[in-house]
C-alpha cells in the first residue's frame, strides 16, 4: 500500500555536474545535512545523526544525476531515499522525495529536507 510522500525541490545556480559531484561524495553530508558525521564502512557508510547511528548505501556514480540512497535505521528498517539533480537552464534543480513511514511526521521531515537543501544551495552558490 502506498504511503504519503512529498517531493521537495530547490533551484541551485550551479551547473548540474558540479552539484552532482559535490552531493555524490558522502563525506560532504555533514557540511549541508543533518548528518553529524560519516565514515566509510565496507561497501557502505556509517553515519551519526541526531540520536542514532545509521548505515547508508548510495547509488553508484552515474551520468543521470541519480543520488538515491538507502538508510538502515537502528531497528533494521531500511528507508529508500530518492534524490536527483536535473538541469534547470544553466543551473540545477535538486529533487528529494520524502516518504512518511510509520511513526514519522511528514511535515517535520519535509522541513528538515528544505533546511538541508537550503544549506546545500548556500554552500554551492558562494
Amino acid at each position: 500500500m502506498p504511503t504519503q510522500a512529498r517531493t521537495v525541490s530547490l533551484t541551485i545556480a550551479r551547473p548540474p555536474r558540479e552539484v552532482y559531484e559535490y552531493v555524490a561524495d558522502p563525506r560532504h553530508l555533514p557540511e549541508w545535512s543533518f548528518v553529524e558525521s560519516i565514515a566509510p564502512d565496507g561497501a557502505g557508510w556509517t553515519a551519526v545523526v541526531p540520536g542514532a547511528t545509521t548505515r547508508m548505501t548510495f547509488a553508484p556514480r552515474n551520468g543521470l544525476g541519480v543520488l538515491d540512497h538507502d538508510v538502515e535505521l537502528p531497528d533494521g528498517q531500511v528507508v529508500h531515499v530518492p534524490m536527483r539533480v536535473v538541469a534547470n537552464g544553466t543551473g540545477s534543480e535538486v529533487l528529494f522525495t520524502v516518504f512518511a513511514g510509520p511513526g514519522m511526521d511528514l511535515e517535520a521531515d519535509v522541513a528538515t529536507v528544505l533546511a538541508d537543501l537550503s544549506r546545500l544551495r548556500d554552500i554551492l552558490e558562494r
